[in-house]
C-alpha cells in the first residue's frame, strides 16, 4: 500500500469532453468554423477575426511547409510581446507541426542565447525591436530560418505605416541590426497566400509548446507541454471559468504576457475554444494607454495579477471607467492580497477569483468558484486534479498542515526537455509533480498557498511565511507595496526585511513595526524595514524576492 493511501486528498470531479480533441489543431478548426465573423483578437485598435485569424495562420503555415525544411517536431522560437502577430504565428506553426518555443522579448542575449541552444530552436518570429540581440548570438544557436516583424504589422493602412515609423524613428526603439537571410513577416504571410498548406496531423502525446521556467532555483528548464496537456488545461479553465462567461459574446482584457503560460492557455486555448474576444495589451506598464485602451473598449472579462490591480486601483481615470459590463476578474501569477482584493471590488464591483498554476501544470490547478469565493485561498482542485500535501521526509499530512503541495493530473507536463533527472526529482514513481509551493489543504475543499519553500524564513527556529506578513502589511492605509524577505542574523539565524513602497511620505518603519504588532505574533514582527520608489518585478509583475534578499544585507 502506498504512503499516501490513507492521505487527505483534495480532487476536482471528472473531466469531460478531454478525449473529444486529438491536438489543439481541432480546438482551433472548430472555433474558426463556429465563430468565423466574431472578433477573436485585438490590439492597438486594431481587431482580427476568427476567420482572418483561420486564414492568416494558414498563410503562415504554408510558408513553413513550402519554403523551408522544417518538419514536424521542430522548433520555432517566437518572441513576441502582445501583438496580433502572436496568435497568428502559434497557430501557424501548430498547423504546420512544429513545437512552440515561447521566448520573453525582455530577454538578455545571454538569456536568449541559452534558451534557443537549448530547445534546438531551427527557426524564430521575433519583434524588431530585439532583433539585434538575435544578430550578436545566432551563430551560437541552431537557428536557421529568421523572421522579423515590426509592431503594427497586422494593422492596415496608414495606420501601421504611422505607428511603425514613429517606434522606429520617433522613439527610436528599434536599434540597428544585420540579419541579412531574414524574412519580414508580412513577406511570410504573401509567400504563403500564393500556395496551399497542410494542417499536419498530430498525437495527444506529442510536444505542442516548450515553456521556460524562470530558473529561478538554477538554469532554466523548458516544460515539455503535450497537446493533451494544453487541451486539458483548456477544459479545466472552462470548467472553473466557463459558468461565468457565454460564448462567443465577451470581451477578455487580457494584459500579462501572451508568451506566459497563463495568457497562453487562458487566452489563446480556453478563450479561442469558447468563440470570446481577447483585448491584448501591448505595454500594460504604460498605464496612461492602458485606461484610455479600457475606456473606449467595454470589456465584461479581465485577467490580471496583485501588482496591476493595485496600481490600476490607485489611478483616478481608472477609477472613473464605466464597469457595468464586468462579470469576471481573475487572479493569477502571485499571490492576492486580500486588502487589493477588496479594493478591486470596492472600486469595480467585481470579486476577484484567485486561481493557482505553474508553468509544470499547463498552469491551471485550482481556482475560486465565482460564485463562492474564499480570499486568502487559491480555491479548489480544478477538474481531474488531485493534490495533496506533503511534509519534508514525504509523508502524508492532515488537513491544516502546511507542507509542500504536490498535484496529479492531465494537465501535468511530460517532464523537462532533455532533463530526465530533473524530471525525475519533480515527478515522482506515482505521477505526483511536487511543486515546490507550502500549502495547507482545508476541509471545505480550500487550499491555501503559504509560501514557497525557498523562500520561508526560519526566525529561531519557528517557520514565517512572507505572504502572510506582507498581507498585513499590505492592509496598511499608506503602502502601496511591500516585499518580505529573510536576512541572516546572529541571534535568529534569520530575521525579518520589509521593502515597503509608500505614499505617504512621513510613513517610518516603527509605525509599521507597531501596525504589525497589533496583528502578528512577536516572532513574526519584521526587524528591518526599508523604504524603495519601486520594487523589483519580473516583465510578468512578480515581486522579484530573489533579487531583494541578494541587496538586503
Amino acid at each position: 500500500m502506498s504512503k499516501h493511501a490513507n492521505a487527505p486528498i483534495l480532487s476536482g470531479p471528472p473531466i469531460e469532453g478531454l478525449d473529444d480533441y486529438t491536438s489543439i489543431l481541432d480546438v482551433f478548426k472548430s472555433s474558426v468554423e463556429r465563430f468565423a465573423d466574431r472578433p477573436a483578437f485585438s490590439c492597438m485598435g486594431q481587431t482580427l477575426t476568427y476567420a482572418e485569424l483561420d486564414r492568416l495562420s494558414g498563410d503562415f503555415a504554408a510558408w513553413l511547409q513550402n519554403e523551408t525544411d522544417l518538419e514536424p517536431g521542430d522548433r520555432i522560437a517566437i518572441q513576441l510581446p502582445n501583438v496580433l502577430q502572436f496568435p497568428v504565428a502559434v497557430f501557424g506553426a501548430l498547423r504546420a507541426g512544429l513545437v512552440v518555443v515561447n521566448t520573453n522579448p525582455l530577454y538578455t542575449e545571454r538569456e536568449m542565447a541559452y534558451q534557443f541552444s537549448d530547445s534546438g530552436a531551427r527557426a524564430i518570429l521575433i519583434l524588431a525591436n530585439m532583433a539585434d540581440k538575435l544578430a550578436h548570438v545566432l551563430d551560437r544557436t541552431m537557428i536557421e530560418h529568421v523572421v522579423v516583424t515590426e509592431l503594427a504589422d497586422l494593422h492596415g493602412l496608414p495606420r501601421r505605416w504611422l505607428i511603425n515609423s514613429v517606434v522606429k524613428y520617433v522613439k527610436k526603439m528599434v536599434p540597428r541590426y544585420s540579419l541579412p537571410s531574414a524574412f519580414s513577416f508580412r513577406h511570410t504571410l504573401a509567400r504563403g497566400r500564393r500556395s496551399s498548406h497542410r494542417d499536419v496531423e498530430c498525437e495527444t502525446t506529442d510536444i505542442a509548446a516548450l515553456q521556460y521556467t524562470g530558473g529561478t532555483t538554477g538554469r532554466a528548464k523548458g516544460a515539455m507541454l503535450t497537446h493533451r496537456n494544453l487541451i486539458a488545461n483548456m477544459l479545466q479553465a472552462r470548467a472553473a471559468i466557463g459558468p461565468a462567461l457565454g460564448e462567443g459574446c465577451e470581451t477578455i482584457i487580457a494584459p500579462l504576457p501572451v508568451y506566459h503560460i497563463y495568457t497562453f492557455t487562458v487566452n489563446c486555448l480556453f478563450m479561442v475554444e469558447t468563440g470570446n474576444h481577447s483585448v491584448l495589451i501591448t505595454n500594460p506598464r504604460d498605464l496612461d494607454t492602458f485606461v484610455k485602451t479600457l475606456r473606449s473598449q467595454p470589456f465584461s472579462g479581465f485577467i490580471g495579477l496583485n501588482t496591476l490591480f493595485n496600481a490600476l486601483c490607485n489611478r483616478d481615470d481608472f477609477r472613473r471607467l464605466d464597469f457595468s459590463s464586468l462579470k469576471l476578474t481573475i487572479s493569477g501569477g502571485m499571490a492576492l492580497t486580500q486588502p487589493v482584493a477588496r479594493r478591486w471590488e470596492e472600486v469595480t464591483g467585481c470579486p476577484v477569483a484567485e486561481g493557482y498554476g505553474l508553468t509544470e501544470t499547463s498552469p491551471v490547478v485550482s481556482f475560486n468558484p465565482v460564485n463562492a469565493i474564499q480570499l486568502g485561498t487559491i480555491g479548489k482542485p480544478v477538474v481531474g486534479t488531485s493534490v495533496r500535501s506533503v511534509a519534508p521526509d514525504g509523508s502524508d499530512l492532515p488537513f491544516g498542515e502546511a507542507g509542500e503541495l504536490c498535484v496529479r493530473g492531465p494537465q501535468v507536463m511530460k517532464g523537462y526537455w532533455q532533463c530526465d533527472d530533473d524530471t525525475a526529482q519533480a515527478i515522482d514513481a506515482d505521477g505526483w509533480f511536487h511543486t515546490g509551493d507550502i500549502a495547507v489543504l482545508q476541509e471545505d475543499g480550500y487550499i491555501r498557498i503559504v509560501d514557497r519553500k525557498k523562500d520561508m524564513i526560519n526566525v529561531s527556529g519557528f517557520n514565517v511565511y512572507p505572504n502572510e506578513i506582507e498581507d498585513i502589511v499590505a492592509g496598511h492605509p499608506d503602502v502601496v507595496e511591500v516585499a518580505a524577505v529573510g536576512v541572516s542574523d546572529d541571534n535568529a539565524g534569520e530575521a525579518i526585511k520589509l521593502f515597503v513602497v509608500s505614499r505617504n511620505a512621513e510613513l517610518d518603519a516603527e509605525s509599521l513595526r507597531a501596525w504589525c504588532k497589533e496583528q502578528l505574533t512577536a516572532y513574526k514582527v519584521p526587524k528591518y524595514v526599508a523604504f524603495r520608489d519601486e520594487l523589483p518585478k519580473t516583465n510578468v509583475g512578480k515581486v522579484l524576492r530573489r533579487e531583494l534578499r541578494d541587496t538586503a544585507d
